[in-house]
């Protein structure tokens, strides 16, 4: 039972992506591997096998691996709720409200978490491929750490770092990097991971021979930019710029401050029909076909947002024209008449008139709703499936036109003139049967089926074959076979 942890010089550097190229790759060899972060801040999560929410990002890397979801792959979880405070998940469940030095505190604590959910991964898995999270040379952050070093030296696993090249400066991330780390820390520190070249490898050589000889530690691989790779952010909402050979569908989504779970757009963003971005603060907003309100970690604040920044007038002008609106989640929350957060649970106390686009109201309820539906879309028939991540409970006459039947509940409401439609579920466009269904509804006369499922399979082994050939996996599987 051995443990690889891989870390970045930065966000963002490519430790995700290399985490689900190693899950896969080991896979495909024959390990039963599990993916684990043992820190996490994003908004972009999912539902796991035991009911809990993680990363979404881990999610994938579980997927990569062959294996379901589970709570213990991510035991802390912080999704943002504003510039200083986040909710706390510990092993899937929410613990709590705390800004970030209460956070900081409370580090020894969730510590305990994190070291029994790897505990209880060794007991079940072969493999386990870590990922840290920012970097570990974030000084401010390094007492009590648990997601970088602190983890890794107390479990004494070896670490590969991982440094981007397309930002520019990858000699002085990767150095500058190792000088701040301590000296078990160095030791452990077994080797590098330069991502996303681009252009002659042999212009690279000479600053590589020079990086092995000032730090004494070898490159494993330097790994191409792989163009075009779309896979489910960790957090940031990465450009995509594949071109359509035909645009007939126009989709616009505000991007909000809080915005969660963007990754269910990507199906979108992959359709050939479809073409979709993202509105941000300070853009003009243009004329479009389809309007997405997206979920939201603070649904009042992101509402407060989008009344500000002139969403309101916008959305009444874009119906008049006969344009659709959808609301996924804290964007279906939106549409309703009221929003009561009398309880604070995402934010500062207080209730708020919401869009009126539907007849209901919502109250923030303690006790998230987390779970992986399957139903059927009432109209069409056709078979739906989704996962629900919320506090809150709606009531209304729009529900009593629901758009999905769940077999244990109804979801989702439709307006008599059929423009507005919203649902609590996330994930509905990632299956081909629904993602038509509800392209027609929302105006595209005929749909062809895209299956983003299958899509990420093809991406996880497109990534896994990148790094057979550029990375040394022989020098990887060495690297498990001296871990303790």
């Amino acid at each position: 039972m051995a443990t690889l942890m891989i870390q970045g010089t930065t966000s963002d550097a490519g430790k995700s992506t290399v985490v689900a190229g190693l899950c896969r790759v080991l896979k495909r060899r024959g390990f039963n591997v599990a993916p684990f972060k043992p820190q996490n801040m994003a908004l972009n999560s999912a539902v796991t096998v035991d009911g809990g929410e993680i990363g979404r990002s881990t999610a994938l890397q579980a997927q990569a691996a062959g294996v379901a979801p589970h709570s213990d792959m991510n035991p802390v979880l912080l999704k943002p709720e504003s510039e200083r405070g986040a909710q706390v998940i510990l092993r899937g469940r929410v613990h709590g409200h705390m800004d970030a030095l209460d956070y900081h505190a409370f580090k020894r604590t969730a510590k305990l978490s994190v070291m029994a959910a790897w505990q209880s991964l060794n007991q079940r898995f072969d493999v386990i491929i870590a990922e840290g999270a920012g970097s570990p040379a974030e000084i401010n952050l390094r007492k009590g750490d648990i997601a970088n070093m602190g983890f890794a030296e107390a479990v004494d696993c070896p670490v590969l770092l991982v440094g981007d090249i397309d930002r520019g400066g990858v000699f002085a991330q990767l150095v500058g990097t190792l000088e701040l780390l301590s000296d078990s820390e160095r030791l452990r520190t077994k080797g590098f991971i330069i991502n996303r070249f681009r252009g002659d490898i042999g212009l690279l050589t000479p600053g590589l021979s020079w990086l092995e000889d000032r730090t004494g530690k070898p490159v494993l691989g330097t790994l191409p930019f792989v163009s075009g790779l779309l896979l489910d952010a960790e957090d940031a909402i990465a450009g995509v710029h594949a071109e359509k050979q035909r645009q007939t569908l126009n989709v616009i989504v505000p991007r909000l401050p809080r915005i969660s779970n963007h990754t269910d757009f990507d199906a979108l963003r992959l359709h050939p029909q479809v073409s979709l971005s993202f509105v941000h603060e300070g853009q003009p907003i243009p004329p479009t076909d389809v309007i997405i309100l997206p979920g939201s970690k603070s649904t009042l604040s992101d509402l407060a947002w989008l009344k500000r920044n002139g969403w309101v007038a916008a959305i009444a002008r874009h119906l008049r024209y006969g344009g659709r609106v959808l609301g996924i989640c804290g964007g279906f929350q939106m549409l309703g008449e009221w929003v009561d957060d009398s309880n604070g649970l995402e934010g500062p106390a207080k209730r708020a008139s919401g869009l009126g686009l539907l007849a209901l109201t919502t109250r923030m309820m303690a006790g998230k709703q987390l779970r992986n539906v399957a139903g059927v879309m009432i109209e069409e028939g056709v078979r739906v499936t989704g996962y629900e991540i919320h506090n809150g409970v709606s009531a209304g006459r729009a529900l009593e036109t629901p758009l999905f039947d769940l077999g244990t509940h109804q979801d989702g409401a439709v307006s008599e003139d059929g423009q507005v439609l919203g649902t609590y579920l996330h994930g509905v466009f990632d299956s081909p049967d629904t993602c038509a269904a509800l392209l027609k509804r929302l105006g595209l006369s005929a749909p062809e089926p895209v299956d983003y499922t299958a899509h990420r399979e093809r991406e996880l082994d497109r990534l896994a074959d990148t790094l057979e050939a550029h990375l040394d996996i022989e020098r990887v599987l060495a690297l498990l076979s001296e871990a303790p």
